[in-house]
């Protein structure tokens, strides 16, 4: 799960749960870092908003496991675009499906349409959640 907001969202839960009847199901969410996107990796902004998003993250994860009734791994990349954090979730552990929980306001900025077809180039079946 992909996400821009460290604190989930009703249809994000609601998600999380119908999911979490697959008893082998492993849930990952990653929250995509803050940071405006022309910040540069290693600048301090970056580091600092992603902290913040880890504080919130750490507060909301129980409600995320509560609706999941198992453990949810949570993170907060370094990246700010949806298809690099996507690509670097895809490349360190196995995945089975890719849900993007961004609000359409968010993603109309990214192209829509643009993020969901770059997303399924990794060849994972692409859920959005508006």
């Amino acid at each position: 799960m992909v996400t821009d907001s460290a604190t989930p969202s009703p249809a994000l839960l609601h998600a999380v749960a119908a999911r979490a009847r697959d008893e082998d199901v492993q849930l990952r969410l990653v929250v995509l870092n803050p940071a405006r996107a022309e910040l540069h990796l290693l600048h301090p902004e970056r580091r600092d908003l992603a902290f913040e998003a880890e504080c919130i993250l750490l507060e909301t994860l129980p409600d995320l496991e509560a609706a999941a009734g198992r453990r949810v791994i949570g993170s907060v990349s370094i990246r700010h675009d949806p298809v690099e954090a996507v690509e670097e979730t895809v490349l360190s552990e196995p995945v089975d499906e890719i849900l993007l929980a961004l609000p359409t306001t968010r993603t109309r900025s990214w192209g829509h349409h643009d993020v969901v077809r770059r997303v399924a180039r990794f060849g994972v079946p692409v859920t959005t959640l508006g």
